[in-house]
């Protein structure tokens, strides 16, 4: 029992304790008169560990950390919005809502207390930086990685989940496995959604990071949701420097360091999901499509899709 109990993350144990309910095979069904949904969790072994959540809360809690240590050097893999919901997702109306991951050095993630928010639907690995270090080594070409293994400044990079990347999410969450290989095959589908995504990261063409703030980040977000939530204007860098009271050169930067891309590219690859996810509902002909994202040449709107999309709105359209 007492080996049993060192695969389950402390704070999984401290929730159910709160919520003054048990624990059955390392998962936590949320208790109605609390909400609804489960939290699981598996410690696999010193250097890798992962908590699983999708419920709804009636109230958030705040419970006091009981596995921080300010002296780890850890990187946070946050995958969020990746539960299967009733809609699809679109840009315009959920901005915040895209399933993505979320990648953090220690340092950004320094409380003392976690907050359980009332409607989590994530799944969190954390893996000591120095282990991935004797895993594989970064080159001097990715100073991207070598930013993650050295974990001595606070950065953040969020990847948007790619088809290859969200099936083993998708097995994670649905693969029915015995007690006897759960936690042996959640250790592997955890460390291989991990690699996927390191090997991502790599593509990254960053020369220079630049150490974060919160302030820095929230701003950035704040920018990113006001780009996505008005697709059919294209993004002003001016004026969103001066909204975000940054330098047009600091906010480009900081942007493409976070997000992966230049900011008109980033909207632009958001544009052409958000024509594809309303071609797919039918509810709006191709031009109806093109005007509604800001489009006022039709052969462009075209032209783009298809660099986007591989194929032109109308053969879309009419899958």
């Amino acid at each position: 029992m007492e080996k049993e109990d060192q695969t389950i993350p402390v704070i999984l144990q401290k929730l159910a304790h709160v919520l003054g309910t048990k624990l059955k095979n390392r998962r936590l069904e949320i208790p109605s008169g609390f909400g609804s949904g489960y939290c699981t969790g598996f410690v696999f072994n010193t250097n890798v560990r992962m908590l699983i959540s999708n419920y709804k809360l009636n109230d958030d809690l705040v419970l006091e950390n009981p596995e921080r240590n300010a002296g780890r050097k850890v990187i946070f893999f946050k995958f969020q919005n990746i539960f299967p919901k009733a809609e699809s997702w679109s840009a315009e109306k959920h901005p915040g809502e895209m399933p993505s991951v979320l990648i953090a050095t220690s340092r950004i993630n320094t409380d003392e207390i976690i907050s359980i928010h009332s409607n989590t639907s994530t799944i969190n690995i954390e893996v000591e930086a120095d282990y991935l270090g004797q895993l594989f080594s970064a080159s001097d070409h990715s100073p991207v990685l070598q930013s993650l293994l050295q974990n001595n400044q606070p950065y953040l990079f969020e990847q948007i989940i790619y088809p290859s990347l969200q099936k083993v999410v998708d097995e994670i969450i649905s693969e029915s496995v015995g007690e006897t290989f759960e936690l042996f095959f959640m250790r592997i589908k955890a460390e291989e959604m991990i690699c996927r995504l390191l090997m991502e990261l790599e593509k990254r063409d960053e020369k220079r990071l630049y150490a974060l703030n919160s302030h820095d980040i929230e701003i950035l977000y704040k920018i990113r949701d006001q780009i996505l939530q008005n697709l059919d204007i294209p993004p002003v860098i001016g004026k969103l420097a001066a909204e975000a009271g940054m330098s047009p050169t600091k906010l480009k930067r900081l942007f493409k360091q976070i997000f992966g891309d230049s900011i008109f590219s980033y909207y632009q690859g958001f544009r052409m999901k958000e024509a594809a996810v309303l071609l797919k509902e039918k509810k709006y002909s191709v031009s109806e499509v093109g005007y509604k994202l800001g489009f006022t040449n039709l052969s462009h709107f075209s032209k783009i899709f298809k660099e986007h999309v591989g194929m032109n709105p109308k053969q879309y359209s009419m899958m």
